[in-house]
């Protein structure tokens, strides 16, 4: 068998000494940790960091820095701008008009009529220190008074037969007369009469209306004046509507066939509330005529008289006024008594006390005093004491806090 012969200088390629071998591990441990520096070193620097020195030992570790951390100070051009106040937006005025602000103080205006109990005619020349307001008993001051002209509600009753034509053109003068008074807020009513009663125009405020059931009176049918029934009527129908109304009662006063007595329509007349009627007479010039020439009997004298007393009884009785004009140009006095007494009204301006816009419910009462505060009296031509009425409303709601 042949064998190698045993050399100490010369040993297997695999067979290393134990100081080479620690040498090669050495080499291969550092390596491998210059490996791993090397791939981290890409995700641990950071922006803004400086950048890896190359002359700096690879086998030394990361360079961390544990100074004091500085920060850099910023340019004052880097600042943001302070923040600017926004643009309030501007409005025009139409028309370059100017707006104010305006707050409302309670003011009270009063409607006061003062009417004479005996002819219900209007009491004029009254002054503020005659009036006296109590506003739930406390005593105002009144800060103006002045008067004013009202609208009315008014019939004018005509009558319209075929029995003299003086007395049919005497209507149609004070009708026409009465109609040229009118104003805008008026509501009238057209209603004529001879046996029997005819509505030519109900309540309106259309003088057109009016005019033309004026214009209408051409032909009339029958001769007979039943004044009675007609004013019985005409009081039925005015007795269903609120307020003050106003009867203007234009004819001769005669009545025929009616089949009311006169009692009967007086006792209507006294019944019913709220009505003034104011009665026209019509052939007064003829009938003085007739008188004059002696043509006129004892008889017919005596209807024509019985005729006016009743027309005037009407009035009376309603506080009206009646009247019996001899010539047309006496129409324009006539209506303008009647307008004096029906039209004329008080307004009373004063500023509660209590200025509370609570909506409450005040009580109201005018009075009428003298100079010394005492109750007014009042006296005719003749000195007798005259007995007078203050109409107003007994109260008004106050105004709420959102009106």
């Amino acid at each position: 068998m042949m064998t190698t012969p045993t050399n100490p200088s010369h040993r297997r390629p695999y067979q290393l000494s134990r100081t080479a071998l620690l040498a090669a591990l050495l080499t291969l441990s550092l390596g491998a940790v210059s490996t791993l520096h090397a791939q981290d070193a890409p995700s641990s620097q950071r922006p803004g960091s400086p950048s890896p020195d190359p002359n700096a030992d690879p086998n030394a570790g990361p360079n961390t820095d544990n100074g004091t951390i500085i920060l850099k100070k910023k340019k004052e051009a880097d600042e943001p701008p302070a923040p600017v106040a926004p643009v309030e937006p501007k409005f025009k005025n139409p028309n370059n008009e100017t707006y104010s602000i305006r707050i409302d103080v309670p003011i009270v205006n009063l409607d006061v009529n003062v009417i004479l109990d005996k002819t219900h005619q209007f009491v004029p020349g009254l002054k503020a220190n005659n009036f006296q307001v109590l506003e739930d008993g406390v005593p105002q001051t009144i800060t103006s008074v002045r008067t004013a002209q009202t609208p009315i509600t008014a019939v004018m009753l005509l009558e319209f037969a075929a029995n003299s034509y003086y007395y049919i053109n005497d209507m149609r003068n004070a009708s026409y007369s009465f109609f040229r008074t009118l104003r805008p807020d008026d509501y009238i009513a057209v209603i004529t009469y001879d046996l029997r009663t005819h509505i030519l125009s109900d309540f309106t405020n259309d003088k057109n209306i009016v005019g033309q059931s004026l214009q209408s009176l051409t032909i009339p049918g029958f001769s007979d004046t039943n004044m009675f029934d007609a004013l019985y009527e005409t009081l039925d129908r005015v007795s269903r509507i609120e307020g003050r109304k106003y009867i203007i009662l234009i004819g001769t006063g005669r009545d025929t066939f009616s089949r009311l007595t006169l009692d009967k329509i007086l006792a209507k007349v006294k019944a019913t509330p709220d009505v003034t009627i104011f009665t026209i007479g019509t052939g007064a010039l003829i009938q003085e005529l007739v008188d004059a020439r002696g043509g006129m009997g004892g008889v017919q004298r005596l209807d024509f008289l019985q005729a006016q007393n009743q027309m005037q009884t009407f009035a009376r009785m309603t506080g009206g006024m009646s009247f019996n004009p001899l010539f047309q140009g006496a129409l324009p006095d006539v209506f303008g008594q009647i307008n004096e007494s029906i039209r004329n009204e008080y307004i009373l301006t004063y500023r509660p006390t209590n200025n509370h816009n609570d909506g409450t419910y005040r009580k109201v009462k005018v009075n009428l005093v003298d100079n010394e505060g005492h109750p007014l009296q009042m006296q005719d031509e003749k000195h007798k004491p005259l007995k007078y009425s203050v109409v107003a409303r007994d109260g008004y709601n106050a105004k709420q806090q959102v009106e």
